[in-house]
């Protein structure tokens, strides 16, 4: 079974279209700068395929992060 809709590939392929035309914008309704990464790319064009509801895997929560962080922090105290 694919983890991606072929409609969501296309969304990408679209956004990194985009960004080699430099009319890729990121942050809020694209008023920041230029996207210069490809990385990046790739994460608008899945974010924007999730947007339109299309077959895209959810997002990995940041909860190890933040788990690493409170260890540090109680280490640090000691």
């Amino acid at each position: 079974m694919a983890k991606y809709s072929r409609s969501a590939g296309k969304d990408v392929k679209r956004a990194m279209h985009r960004r080699k035309k430099g009319s890729l914008k990121r942050g809020k309704g694209g008023k920041g700068g230029t996207v210069k990464s490809k990385k990046q790319a790739i994460a608008i064009g899945l974010s924007e395929a999730r947007k339109k509801g299309k077959k895209v895997p959810k997002r990995k929560s940041a909860k190890r992060k933040s788990a690493k962080r409170k260890s540090a922090k109680r280490k640090s105290r000691i």
